[in-house]
């Protein structure tokens, strides 16, 4: 038996090696199959619409367009505001519980086909194998001595890198201020500093993360490679070698009779690791550097095929359904998930849809409690912050319901304000006192636009008078 101290000293070691030992590049093997074909639709529409999105207009302005000085968020047909920060906190709570609910059903789909550093990092390396080659070549050119092909080879790679990173983050600053004004500023060399800065740093990050440490960020930088398991359970769809099946591996001709030679299905021609971004042996079960790409599924569908063998060595399973026992899709977890995302997303929806465009913010005259006019009548005053968030100019007319006899005194009988401003307006509440039974009265200020009668709010002020006797 082995000793447990000796097998203790081992396992450090192996982690020792693990933490210190110097990175070897992977060069992942290309492969084809239906999960390579859906993470490159994937990339297609993801990066698509990142790069699309800013240069479509929609009602006179950009489609999508964060106005940080204006304070003004543009999002096709809506504009938010500060305000509505609370839609920012609604869309987080979203995206927490679709991956929540999507990692319980199926592992890590959002980093295998839709998180970024997963896209970018596919298209660099579909830029390094236009250049350099596939991957025996891409390893071969590596440890050839430099020469004016490896030269050239290497610098074509690293400015098609560059510049896909320059776009990259012209591209994210153009979601900030509006591109068609960003990229005249770009091409006359006039960019502001902050444009500048984030259009280099962003590139920056894109060339660092997808050009060089790409499976370093997904193994020891992203933290729901930690936690991800704490979401698994056994009827989590994972991808998962069938040791069952592919025990005893070893190597054979196509047409062996596997049986005669007491071998499994798999030959040991190790592709699933060379497909592996990550350069893990999905043949030692469940790591957390495994991030749900497929790639290893496709590449042994491949040799299966080849082999005429039935396809699913390697495949997406249940631990439950390796064991030979039944799966449960809807479970406890993934029906309370599904719920909860379901009635919050349908609450912004709705929310959104029946938004009306329009904020009352009453500020009472807190210097003077108040004050009694030469007609004797009691007064408080007030002023009214009038938010217009539609892109449309809007005539309103102002009531309050509050005292019997109270009277209403303002500047002017309507208020006229612009599309997407803001007009502050002092106004006066007066009663006489022969009708106050109460020192303090809440009195309601209706404001609503005559060309458009539904834009209606309302805002519960306070009316105070003197002490009753």
């Amino acid at each position: 038996m082995n000793n447990p101290k000796q097998q203790t000293h081992s396992s450090e070691q192996a982690v020792e090696q693990e933490l210190y030992a110097k990175h070897q590049k992977i060069y992942p093997r290309e492969v084809h199959g239906i999960f390579a074909t859906l993470r490159i639709l994937g990339v297609l529409v993801l990066l698509g619409l990142y790069y699309l999105l800013p240069w479509f207009s929609w009602d006179g302005h950009q489609a999508v367009l964060f106005d940080l000085p204006a304070r003004k968020f543009y999002i096709f047909g809506l504009t938010f505001w500060p305000q509505d920060f609370f839609y920012l906190a609604a869309l987080l709570i979203i995206a927490g519980l679709s991956l929540f609910f999507f990692t319980a059903l199926a592992g890590r789909l959002w980093c295998g086909y839709a998180c970024p550093q997963t896209v970018w990092t596919e298209v660099f390396l579909w830029i390094e194998r236009k250049i350099e080659g596939d991957r025996p070549k891409q390893m071969k050119l590596a440890k050839s001595p430099w020469n004016a092909n490896k030269l050239l080879r290497r610098s074509s790679k690293q400015a098609v890198w560059i510049l896909l990173s320059l776009w990259t983050g012209f591209t994210f600053v153009g979601y900030f201020t509006p591109i068609t004004e960003l990229w005249q500023s770009a091409l006359h060399f006039n960019l502001g500093p902050w444009e500048t800065f984030w259009v280099f740093f962003y590139g920056f990050a894109t060339y660092g993360n997808a050009g060089f440490m790409r499976e370093q960020v997904c193994i020891y930088m992203c933290p729901y490679a930690r936690f991800q398991s704490a979401m698994f359970d056994k009827d989590t769809l994972v991808i998962s070698y069938d040791a069952r099946r592919g025990e005893p591996r070893g190597p054979r001709r196509r047409g062996t009779d596997k049986e005669e030679k007491g071998l499994g299905d798999c030959i040991d021609c190790t592709l699933c690791v060379q497909a592996c971004p990550t350069g893990i042996d999905i043949r030692d079960g469940l790591q957390y550097q495994c991030i749900g790409c497929a790639a290893c599924i496709d590449a042994c569908n491949e040799v299966m095929d080849k082999m005429e063998y039935p396809r699913g060595l390697v495949r997406y399973t249940t631990e439950n359904a390796l064991e030979g026992k039944p799966t449960k899709v809807l479970r406890p977890r993934i029906i309370v998930y599904g719920l909860l995302l379901l009635l919050i997303t349908a609450a912004v929806f709705y929310s959104i849809a029946t938004r009306i465009p329009l904020e009352l913010n009453v500020m009472r005259d807190r210097n003077t409690l108040y004050r009694e006019t030469s007609e004797g009548l009691v007064e408080n005053i007030y002023t009214l912050k009038i938010l217009n968030m539609d892109e449309a100019a809007h005539t309103y007319r102002l009531t309050v319901e509050g005292p019997p006899q109270m009277e209403l005194n303002m500047a002017r009988e309507t208020l006229h304000v612009e599309g997407g401003s803001v007009t502050q307006l002092p106004v006066q509440l007066r009663v006489d006192p022969v009708y106050l039974e109460k020192t303090g009265y809440d009195v309601e200020f209706h404001l609503q636009a005559i060309d458009q009668p539904e834009l209606s709010v309302s805002q519960t002020g306070r009316f105070i008078g003197p002490v009753m006797r």
